[in-house]
């Protein structure tokens, strides 16, 4: 069983940056697939990144998110550049897929989530 705990999260203006930390405990993770979701108000969660044979992003997040992590610290970043009032939502580390990386479906597990809102 795997533990997941974000951090990182805060209020900030259009412009800032963020980053984001979600630390693995009870198991190595380093064989799994991590990924980070965000879920705002009244929407479905959607895809940010992914990190695992290769890394990748949505769209709207390429070019300002980076996405990384250390085996040694068990932990998954994701770097937030430029952030825009769009990226306020809360924001969802998961781990060890099983299908689709952009679907949240296909992950075993979750965090509870870090709050990001953007302020313009």
């Amino acid at each position: 069983q795997v533990q997941l705990l974000e951090s990182g999260g805060g209020l900030v203006q259009a412009g800032a940056s963020l980053r984001l930390s979600c630390a693995a405990f009870g198991r190595s993770f380093v064989r799994y697939n991590c990924a980070w979701f965000r879920q705002a108000p009244g929407k479905e969660r959607e895809f940010v990144a992914f990190v695992g044979w290769r890394a990748d992003y949505a769209d709207s997040v390429n070019d300002r998110f980076t996405i990384s992590r250390d085996n040694d610290e068990n932990t998954v970043y994701l770097q937030m550049d430029n952030l825009k009032p769009g990226d306020t939502a809360v924001y969802y580390c998961a781990a060890d897929s099983s299908g689709t990386y952009r679907s949240p479906v296909h992950y075993k597990y979750w965090g509870r989530g870090t709050q990001v809102t953007v302020s313009s």
